[in-house]
């Protein structure tokens, strides 16, 4: 017969080991619920559990109007399109067949003028947008940087051309020069999108600026304009790439309030605001004068508006994430 061991400590050893075990289990599987519920609440808390992010039909709709939209006033030249400069049918023409947008006052095709009035309007917001970020960024940047006095004076000077009413000022930057030419109506706009790019911009590089890859490139002698370029500048772009789709936008329906007041590029050349305008006095009789345009200003605007919406909720970055 065997001998029964005469250590104390054999059975009370593995007796522990199985309790250990136990009390091992039940703390990671209380760890992997705790990660389960922390990754529920913050995706972006818990270490390679990315969130499934999609932007959505909303999203791919609006770009796909936008995209048909810049493709068709891009290709214009080309496209076999009715001169939108004389008349080609009778006056005052009923969408149909032939013309599917109808005929203005004088005869031309409204559809052909629609196309080649995106033209303009396209140009219009996207270049104007360039030109605020090109100001309106820099500001930001070095006043959101370099604080005190500089941000003091940059940021004055950006709220004083807050002060001024933003359709107002397009309106007298234009009127001053005195030349409606489409240069002249993207640096009206231009400069009125420069204070809000500033602003957001600054906003930005506030928080940026106090993080740790900042502080460590400073305490590794990296200079002002290296950390400015490689680390803050970087950072900064998302926020401001959402908002500069929406500023397009808002630049088009500028430009169209422009047209609409006789202050945007003049006739014969097409535009949205222009020809809403011209049609203004058929209201009663031929509305779809006006209000096609109208529609299609609208769409675009919409679309512009969704897209940079949603592109502002997909690449949202949580401060605890970072």
């Amino acid at each position: 017969m065997p001998e029964r061991s005469s250590d104390p400590g054999s059975s009370s050893f593995f007796a522990g080991s199985g309790d250990m075990a136990s009390e091992i289990s039940q703390i990671a599987d209380g760890d992997v619920a705790v990660l389960d519920l922390l990754q529920d609440l913050d995706p972006g808390q818990v270490d390679g559990a990315v969130a499934k992010k999609r932007l959505g039909f909303g999203f791919w709709l609006a770009s796909t109007w936008f995209f048909l939209v810049l493709v068709l006033a891009i290709l214009a030249p080309l496209l076999p399109l009715k001169d939108p400069l004389l008349p080609v049918g009778r006056p005052r023409q009923s969408p149909n067949i032939e013309f599917w947008f109808g005929t203005d006052s004088i005869g031309r095709d409204i559809f052909s003028r629609v196309i080649w009035g995106g033209r303009v309007s396209l140009v219009v917001g996207f270049a104007s947008i360039l030109l605020g970020l090109a100001v309106g960024g820099t500001i930001g940047i070095v006043a959101g940087y370099y604080k005190r006095r500089t941000e003091a004076f940059l940021m004055g000077s950006m709220d004083v051309l807050l002060a001024f009413p933003a359709l107002l000022l397009a309106l007298v930057i234009v009127s001053f020069t005195g030349d409606n030419s489409i240069t002249n109506v993207v640096l009206a706009i231009g400069i009125v999108s420069i204070a809000p790019i500033a602003r957001l911009v600054r906003a930005s590089t506030l928080v940026f600026s106090q993080r740790e890859f900042v502080t460590a490139a400073r305490s590794l002698g990296a200079s002002n304009g290296r950390i400015i370029t490689r680390e803050i500048l970087p950072n900064v772009l998302l926020p401001v790439l959402s908002f500069s789709i929406i500023g397009v936008a808002v630049a088009i329906v500028a430009e169209g309030g422009l047209a609409f007041l006789g202050l945007s590029v003049p006739p014969p050349t097409p535009t949205w605001g222009g020809m809403i305008n011209d049609g203004r006095a058929q209201l009663d009789n031929h509305p779809y004068m006006s209000l096609i345009p109208c529609f299609i200003m609208f769409l675009t605007v919409l679309s512009l508006n969704l897209a940079g919406d949603r592109i502002r909720e997909y690449f949202d970055i949580k401060e605890g994430a970072l």
